[in-house]
């Protein structure tokens, strides 16, 4: 009753505020600019604004673009901690901001939200080369804006794909380094045709053995774009997916064999693979009315479907397989046992609607706007090999089948206000309505049944205060709301999360220094923490840990030392408590343990970038990046830690532009840890001792040229 009204009152709230301002329209012929970032200008923010966030150029991610997945990319931003199963940045890799997981970093892809709507995991092993078609990307850290899909409940990416070429071009790519990694890429792009038309596009392939034994890699992945422009109207059709094939390398190792061999992999069966296809389809239109009025609509439909094969030694779980495998052997206790392949599979479909209409003058810019997602998925389990049976089903039998639809409705308003030259006022509501509704069994045959709805209002406001030219004040205030996933509701959550997030912070902007200075606190309740344990599809699990809070200072500048010599340092420096945590352990009664540490939540992370520009042609930095010791449980036991690391890599740029066929060539060099740091840079702890550690390669590089034309 309470979400339908709530439902009602932001439907009523959105329709109110059209029609006051339809009132407005006339229609204006001016000629105007073309229309190209409006794809995300719903979910970004200006650089004025009360949010504290990052930007990141198409050019800066080419500098390092070899074939490395996005979050290596940004590895170097402020309070980002980056993680690589395979343990040199390309297969599946994760990103964790202040602390938070993946789970509740959102990401959106002009405007589209790319988290699964079930796990809401981001998985990058999908997006394949994924950073050659990227224009620009922003990383707002905490609550940030209202956006699409999952909450932001710690940072959110919002990524903007190509924009138009008015002239024709193509490049083509290619690099290798260390454990046969290897990137070829072709692109292409037919500039605009009559002035309104262009067609482009991207291939690629990508492949790497990985640091980590046999954890090889293998990824095809394409982007195709077709533009229409005008003087008011842009209409862009995106698609882009990647099929992917990888060893698997979620498991870890322990201490004992980490100081044995850093790289050995605990799987020994030879096709222990994660397959999955996944594609995408966009339509935009953004339209300009007039001066002051301007639309936007987006259409999404995303199709994916794939598995992970795994081998099972004398299992004796026969159950399990519903009588598609009676075996007749047995073990020395006389129980069935059995070797078998079976595979896991999930073939799911994503619908996305987003619609928003933006009114601006010389003091405001309001944006309202709905978006609609819809998620259905099939969970389902085969065995396609079994040995020492007695009977055996078809091939391909069906052991469990589970369903889940999801459904995500979203209504928001944003006000951008200057009061004066120096006061600006920022506020953003937003209601969102969830429905999550599974059926059938889970992989080990349990029932999976629940139909649960969550309504929320999540409310932001800021305040800018511009005190000079060189320097400005912002502080926000926000309240985000979010609902369990599909692991958590497995493990009987079912209560949503609430973080309230304090932001205040300074800027200064001259000829010679750039600095970000962010202080922020964020209570939470309720919050899901990680507690250092996967589950048998490598997902971590969570558990509740009551009330908690995250408590930091973040620092980031651009100094410019002379001509030729910049320098960009940040650090974020926290505390980061579970103010009364509950929890069993060594199987005793439930406890209260006060003010332990979060899992994975380091106290200092600092990054800096020493860059020489001989001129535009010519670039060398080297990139440090440091990691206080992160705890891999929730109660500050001090022998499950990630220990602290520094690690430095080292890149270099040149450009030279021969007279004929090629308008460009960029040679590019990376040497990733350079002072060969041996390091972890994510870990698991399963209870009882059982303590695993993801290593990090150790020194290698990286080659790349490409030719332009």
């Amino acid at each position: 009753m309470k979400s339908t009204l709530k439902k009602s009152l932001f439907l009523a709230l959105m329709l109110l505020t059209a029609n006051v301002f339809a009132q407005e329209i006339k229609r204006d012929s001016t000629k105007v600019e073309t229309l190209d970032e409006v794809l995300i200008k719903s979910i970004r923010v200006d650089a004025d604004s009360p949010i504290t966030h990052s930007n990141v150029s198409k050019e800066e991610l080419q500098k390092r673009n070899l074939g490395q997945d996005v979050p290596t990319l940004l590895n170097y931003l402020p309070s980002v901690v980056t993680t690589s199963d395979a343990g040199a940045g390309v297969g599946y890799s994760g990103i964790r901001v202040r602390g938070t997981d993946a789970t509740r970093v959102n990401v959106t892809i002009n405007g589209i939200p790319y988290n699964d709507p079930e796990s809401q995991g981001t998985f990058w092993v999908n997006l394949g080369d994924f950073a050659s078609s990227i224009e620009s990307l922003q990383l707002q850290r905490g609550v940030g804006t209202s956006t699409n899909g999952s909450g932001a409940f710690g940072a959110s990416i919002n990524i903007l794909t190509d924009a138009i070429s008015d002239k024709a071009n193509g490049e083509v790519s290619n690099s290798f380094g260390s454990y046969n990694t290897r990137k070829h890429t072709v692109k292409l792009s037919t500039g605009l045709l009559n002035n309104h038309f262009e067609i482009s596009g991207r291939f690629s392939k990508l492949y790497s053995d990985g640091y980590i034994d046999r954890a090889f890699t293998d990824l095809k992945s394409y982007f195709l774009q077709g533009v229409y422009v005008d003087d008011n109207t842009l209409i862009k059709a995106v698609i882009f997916g990647n099929k992917e094939k990888t060893y698997q390398s979620w498991f870890g190792v322990t201490a004992e064999e980490l100081e044995a061999d850093r790289q050995q992999n605990f799987y020994t069966y030879d096709n222990q693979t994660d397959n999955y296809w996944q594609d995408h389809y966009q339509l935009h239109w953004n339209e300009k009315l007039n001066t002051n009025w301007s639309t936007n609509i987006g259409l999404n439909y995303t199709k994916g479907r794939g598995y992970f094969e795994q081998y099972e030694d004398d299992t004796d779980d026969i159950a399990l397989y519903n009588g598609i495998i009676e075996a007749s052997n047995m073990d020395s206790d006389g129980v069935p046992i059995t070797d078998l392949i079976r595979r896991r599979w999930l073939d799911n479909n994503f619908y996305v609607v987003n619609a928003n209409a933006t009114y601006k003058n010389n003091k405001m810019q309001l944006i309202s706007g709905i978006s609609y997602n819809n998620y259905s998925g099939d969970h389902f389990g085969e065995v396609i090999w079994a040995r020492q049976f007695s009977e055996m089903g078809n091939i391909r039998d069906r052991y469990y089948e589970g369903d889940a639809t999801k459904t995500d409705l979203s209504v928001f308003s944003k006000l951008n206000y200057s009061f004066n030259n120096k006061f600006k006022g920022f506020l953003d509501l937003q209601g969102r309505f969830v429905n999550y509704k599974t059926d059938g069994l889970q992989s080990n045959r349990s029932e999976f049944v629940t139909d649960s709805n969550f309504g929320f209002f999540n409310p932001k406001i800021g305040l800018t205060y511009k005190y000079s030219d060189l320097n400005s004040f912002y502080l926000s205030y926000a309240i985000a709301n979010r609902e369990p996933n599909r692991d958590d509701f497995k493990n009987d959550i079912t209560s949503p999360e609430t973080l309230n997030d304090i932001e205040l912070g300074w800027r200064h902007n001259s000829d010679k220094l750039s600095l970000n200075t962010n202080l922020y606190y964020m209570l939470y309740n309720n919050q899901l923490v990680l507690t250092g344990a996967f589950d048998d599809v490598g997902s971590p699990i969570r558990e509740t840990s009551g009330k908690s809070y995250r408590l930091g200072l973040e620092v980031d500048a651009t100094i410019k030392l002379s001509k030729y010599f910049s320098i960009r340092p940040n650090i974020a420096i926290s505390d980061n408590k579970n103010i009364e945590f509950v929890k069993s352990i060594d199987n005793t009664a439930a406890s209260i343990i006060d003010n332990t540490n979060i899992s994975f939540s380091p106290n200092i992370i600092g990054g800096n970038m020493i860059t020489y520009s001989y001129n535009k042609n010519l670039q060398i930095a080297l990139l440090s990046k440091y990691v206080g010791k992160q705890y891999l449980n929730n109660i500050d036991d001090e022998n499950s830690i990630l220990e602290s690391y520094f690690v430095n890599d080292f890149n270099i740029n040149y450009t030279f532009n021969p007279n004929k066929i090629f308008k460009g060539i960029t040679l590019t060099g990376l040497v990733n840890n350079i002072l060969n740091e041996k390091y972890s840079s994510n870990g698991a702890d399963y209870g009882g001792g059982f303590i695993y550690f993801y290593p990090q390669a150790t020194t290698n590089f990286l080659l790349g040229a490409t030719l332009k034309f």
